[in-house]
């Protein structure tokens, strides 16, 4: 069905949805949960990538440090204990005893590249170099001369004690010099207290410079003690932060830097533990994808469930038809396609005749097997396309959608029909059945669900009145029609609640209608609007709308309020089948008795062959009960049944009332004559008294006179009268007389 289909669809979209949100939660989470845990195993590596670089800077400025420290305490224990102190001692010392001293110090410079002894203005007065020596009238001299002694300027600290300022002497110290493309290490010594040269006549201090390059074998001798990989001495700023070092010279600008591969121990690390990080990325990838299956496999569980639901939901368990919620949504789906040009559907209702008596006659079982059974035909009568759903009970609906015609909604009436005329067979008998089918078509009769399906059923309902096994078209007198019960139904239980109705009353008289020898109580409706309805419009309505019971209450109690005025006079109230089932019937009947302190004997209450039918053993028990009570009985209608003859053997009546239907085209020697004069005889034989009802003419009264009838009523002594009217009569010493003289 396209709108069962398309509920299904929507909850298993819905199914699909909510798999597919979860899953992109899970993967979100479980993307951050990676991404935090490989950004924590990134920050550890990066900050121990960064601790390391920092401490080899550390150590690689600390192995710098120590060298020049070194440097210095070399070259302070060689000026102290070599002759170089001596040969400054001397009076007047000249450059060439400086030169020579320095040359015999060359063999113990080997920590430095070269040295020399500076005088005033700080002009060269000695100097070695790479084991060689020079005097300083060459054009060689010591490499760097300018930035040398610009170093050895600034390398001097000066104490000042008291006033005068006086250079340290002994002590060493040590800057870095740049000179172009090379950087030296230069430590330098003041020798101001042990010699002295004049100039001018006044004494200059000298000093003792000795450098050192910072060369590749002094970098590589350093890489290789503290372990440090590719230690290089560059003049341009290196890119990588963390793998420098700068080296401030005298200016305290820097001049150089050293560089160097820094070890990366996190790196190293996240090697050594790669394995175990890719086993613990592959453990979540196993655990999200087993969660990821086990959630699929939920959903499909969940998507299964609900298609089950949703079939369970619109289809009927019993027939495996589409049931009433189905049928509604797709009717529903259906009319909002039709328009008044277009094409057109119809609606049929279909309740299936005799089904009860097949439930009552073979059992619950038997009647489930009947439904599929009917389902089963109702499914082949109709073409593709249509709609067959199982409304409840035995009751059917079909939406047909092709050749939805007046002649196509008759032949395909006509089809159900013969289909459930055939006899089925159920638990080894065959079982015959009919239907009743009500039609309303849109857009014809209207456009709205509710409305097709009520027009449907006001035609069902037209179908079984006219006597089952048939269909119906609506028709617009049947809206009518039900307008009339609707407004009966709500106007009646108005009137019955507010005492509105009246009682008329039908004189029964003696056979030689001389004397009323009882009243038949009758309803009458004076309605407010409408005039005076008569009872065969108002009392069916009531039996069917459930009112009959509170209207036969009201009627009983009425009349015998209103007949207790005429004694000796009976007292005749009609009680239909619905009424006398009610299990409170017999307690209702003593009680209204009792109420209105009516004397039993005088009540006779008419039944109906209907009353028996069902339930002859409750109904034998109900009557020997109001008997028990002294009240009569009295069968209606008697002769228009087909077993009458076994109520009165089995049943204790107090009379029988022939059916006026015997008298209406009675002739005196024809068959209706003789059938009244069998039964008249027969409830003589019984011990019954007679009554004949619908006596209308002269030639009736002398006929039942003659074969021995009791009691008459009819038209020819009185109409239903009111109870003023009967007041009158009573008066009367042969109220019928001038009557029966004038026919």
């Amino acid at each position: 069905m396209p709108a069962f289909n398309a509920a299904k669809m929507t909850n298993a979209g819905s199914s699909a949805r909510m798999f597919a949100s979860t899953v992109v939660t899970l993967g979100c989470a479980f993307l951050l949960l990676m991404a935090a845990g490989i950004g924590v195993v990134v920050a550890i590596t990066r900050e121990a990538n960064r601790l390391e670089a920092q401490r080899q800077g550390e150590r690689i400025e600390a192995a710098i440090n120590g060298q020049i420290k070194l440097s210095e305490l070399r070259l302070e224990r060689l000026v102290a204990a070599g002759d170089l102190p001596e040969a400054l001692q001397q009076p007047g010392p000249t450059t060439a005893m400086l030169q020579a001293a320095l040359k015999r110090l060359g063999g113990q410079l080997m920590d430095f590249d070269g040295a020399y002894i500076s005088g005033t203005g700080g002009a060269v007065l000695a100097w070695v170099e790479n084991q060689a020596a020079a005097d300083h009238g060459n054009t060689d001299g010591p490499h760097h001369i300018e930035a040398l002694q610009r170093g050895a300027k600034s390398s001097f600290v000066a104490t000042v004690i008291g006033d005068e300022v006086t250079p340290q002497f002994g002590a060493a110290r040590s800057t870095i010099v740049a000179d172009g493309g090379e950087t030296l290490i230069l430590t330098v010594i003041d020798l101001s207290r042990i010699a002295s040269f004049s100039s001018d006549g006044g004494p200059k201090p000298v000093s003792f410079v000795a450098y050192r390059h910072l060369s590749n074998t002094l970098m590589s001798d350093l890489a290789e003690r503290n372990r440090i990989a590719d230690i290089q001495l560059v003049h341009t700023p290196p890119a990588g932060p963390a793998s420098k070092l700068g080296l401030r010279t005298a200016d305290g600008k820097i001049g150089a830097w050293l560089t160097w591969s820094p070890a990366r121990p996190g790196d190293v690390m996240l090697r050594r533990f790669l394995w175990a990080l890719i086993a613990v990325a592959l453990l979540f990838s196993a655990i999200f994808v087993f969660v990821v299956q086990r959630l699929r496999a939920s959903a499909e569980q969940i998507e299964l469930r609900e298609r089950q639901i949703q079939r369970l939901a619109g289809q009927d368990e019993l027939s495996l038809l589409p049931n009433r919620r189905s049928f509604d949504l797709t009717l529903d789906q259906t009319l909002a396609h039709i328009h008044d040009d277009g094409p057109s559907l119809a609606v049929l209702l279909i309740d299936l005749d005799r089904f009860k008596a097949v439930n009552d006659t073979y059992g619950h079982t038997a009647g489930d097997e009947l439904i599929r059974q009917v389902a089963v035909r109702l499914s082949g009568a109709v073409q593709v396309g249509d709609t067959v759903a199982r409304l409840g009970g035995d009751e059917f609906g079909i939406i047909q959608t092709h050749s939805a015609t007046p002649a196509g909604c008759a032949a395909l009436g006509e089809r159900i029909l013969a289909s459930l005329t055939e006899p089925f067979t159920i638990t080894g008998a065959e079982v015959t059945i009919g239907s009743s089918i009500g039609i309303a078509m849109a857009p014809r009769d209207g456009t709205s669900r509710e409305a097709l399906l009520k027009l449907a059923d006001t035609a069902l309902y037209e179908a079984k009145n006219s006597g089952r096994n048939r269909y119906a078209f609506f028709e617009s007198q049947m809206n009518r029609s039900m307008q009339l019960k609707r407004m009966v139904e709500d106007d009646l239980r108005h009137a019955i609640d507010n005492d509105q109705l009246m009682l008329h009353y039908q004189p029964q008289v003696s056979v030689d209608g001389s004397t009323i020898v009882g009243v038949e109580a009758l309803v009458r409706w004076q309605h407010p609007v409408h005039g005076m309805i008569p009872p065969s419009d108002f009392i069916a309505i009531a039996e069917e709308r459930g009112l009959i019971v509170p209207l036969s209450e009201w009627v009983l109690q009425r009349a015998c309020t209103e007949a207790k005025r005429w004694k000796g006079i009976r007292l005749a109230v009609n009680v239909s089948p619905i009424q006398f089932r009610h299990k409170d019937f017999v307690a209702n009947v003593i009680r209204t008795i009792a109420e209105t302190d009516f004397d039993p004997a005088q009540l006779e209450l008419e039944l109906t062959e209907g009353v028996l039918i069902e339930d002859a053993d409750a109904a034998e028990a109900a009557m020997m009960d109001i008997r028990a009570h002294g009240v009569g009985l009295a069968l209606d209608d008697f002769g228009t049944g087909y077993s009458s003859l076994i109520y009165l053997r089995r049943f204790a009546f107090d009379k029988i009332k022939i059916d006026r239907s015997f008298l209406e085209y009675m002739e005196a020697t024809g068959e209706s004559a003789i059938l009244v004069h069998s039964m008249a005889h027969l409830g003589r034989a019984l011990g019954l008294r007679v009554c004949a009802e619908g006596v209308e003419t002269a030639e009736q009264h002398r006929f039942l006179q003659a074969i021995g009838c009791h009691e008459l009523q009819g038209f020819l002594f009185s109409k239903a009268v009111p109870a003023s009217e009967i007041d009158r009569l009573l008066g009367l010493d042969n109220p019928f007389a001038e009557i029966l003289a004038a026919a």
